[in-house]
């Protein structure tokens, strides 16, 4: 059922320039909107500057104190007392929310949602991309705090990381070129990295109304669990490819390992999940970008866990377990995207396969198995998750 709260719309990307443009045109296409700005550029003089505007002026200034010597944090103590506020007003038809540069859009679609209760509606959740940058931003390696981006002290973001998880979450990818023409081949690979995505120009008279279509945030959620995400199909085209690789027997800790520069510098961006022979009972996702890899434990796969537990399970989680069942394995398996221009896809199979387990291996079974040394603690560790 549709709510009745005042509509909210969040607009984010690294891509500054591309991201004021798609606020600017929501703006214009509707009467009595506003936009909420949080510049987090003065955390580290402990404040964070909020900004609210309509299409022609800014109509309001504030501070935000910083909470906890995060940005992220003060934005989203503030955030929602300001949107309330708006839609206590009665003035204003829609709220567009322009994330600062690094803000990710997953936080705060899920903050709006949790605290807005039934007086805000998220309607739409929008990544604002310059389709010529997107393969420099998701090729860099820097940290964020190297551009000023940092949303705090312990910010280890790189630039390559948080603008794939901006470009993947958002259903919409609102499109404005800069002054460098994209070509084929950065349409290609924007396409193979969010095929899902309704990619729409700025100008396009369609967009307001795609903009503000709606946004299911559990739906999200799925979406980008390792467990369940919809990782993109295999493809080529305009020399951009996309390599799906499946497999059902277990990586060698060790020889993975060796591999892990290789493979992490094969394309931009590689992501997906597997599992290791000596940890056979965890389902470990993989995430890549920009030549730095994050390896996290995403909880156990399902045929390791008794028959009850299944039923705690969400049921797009069961569905995606049942439908990939292996008699022996379970729903165990690899499976790796890999996604770049100019990708070598024979040399990335050949590496992957040299890492699994041999038929001598594989065949001393699971208590062998978890003898073997282990090569991925520290990675692993919370506190040093990023090979580079």
């Amino acid at each position: 059922m549709q709510s009745s709260g005042l509509p909210v719309v969040i607009v984010g990307g690294l891509h500054a320039d591309a991201r004021r443009a798609a606020v600017l045109r929501l703006l214009r296409a509707r009467p009595g909107s506003v936009a909420l700005h949080h510049d987090l550029s003065g955390a580290r003089r402990g404040t964070v500057a909020r900004t609210v505007r309509d299409a022609e002026r800014v109509l309001d200034r504030g501070v935000a104190p910083l909470v906890n010597d995060c940005a992220c944090c003060a934005l989203r103590e503030d955030l929602v007392p300001e949107l309330l506020r708006l839609a206590d007003s009665g003035a204003c038809s829609l709220a567009v929310v322009e994330l600062w540069d690094s803000v990710e859009p997953k936080s705060m679609a899920e903050v709006i949602v949790e605290h807005g209760a039934d007086t805000l509606d998220l309607a739409g959740v929008v990544t604002a991309v310059d389709p010529a940058l997107v393969l420099p931003y998701l090729a860099c390696g820097d940290d964020l705090a190297k551009g000023g981006l940092a949303a705090a002290v312990t910010d280890r973001r790189t630039v390559a990381d948080t603008w794939a998880r901006q470009l993947e979450y958002a259903p919409v990818l609102a499109l404005a070129e800069g002054p460098d023409p994209a070509d084929d081949g950065d349409h290609a690979l924007l396409a193979q990295l969010h095929p899902t995505a309704l990619r729409i120009a700025v100008g396009d008279p369609a967009f307001p109304g795609a903009a503000t279509a709606g946004f299911d945030v559990a739906a999200a959620a799925e979406r980008q669990h390792p467990a369940t995400a919809l990782l993109p199909q295999d493809a080529q085209e305009y020399g951009v490819g996309t390599l799906v690789w499946r497999h059902r027997r277990p990586f060698h800790p060790g020889r993975l390992y060796a591999a892990l520069e290789e493979l992490t510098c094969a394309a931009p961006r590689s992501r997906g999940r597997f599992w290791l022979a000596d940890r056979p009972d965890t389902l470990l996702s993989w995430d890549a970008a920009g030549g730095a890899l994050c390896v996290d434990n995403a909880g156990p796969w399902l045929a390791a866990v008794p028959d009850a537990a299944w039923q705690m399970a969400p049921p797009v989680r069961r569905a995606a377990a049942a439908l990939e069942w292996d008699p022996e394995c379970g729903d165990r398996m690899q499976h790796l995207v890999f996604t770049g221009p100019g990708l070598d896809r024979d040399a990335v199979r050949g590496v992957l396969a040299s890492c699994l387990l041999t038929d001598a291996e594989f065949a001393a079974g699971r208590t062998a198995w978890r003898g073997l040394a282990s090569a991925f603690d520290d990675l692993l560790d919370p506190a040093a998750d990023r090979v580079s």
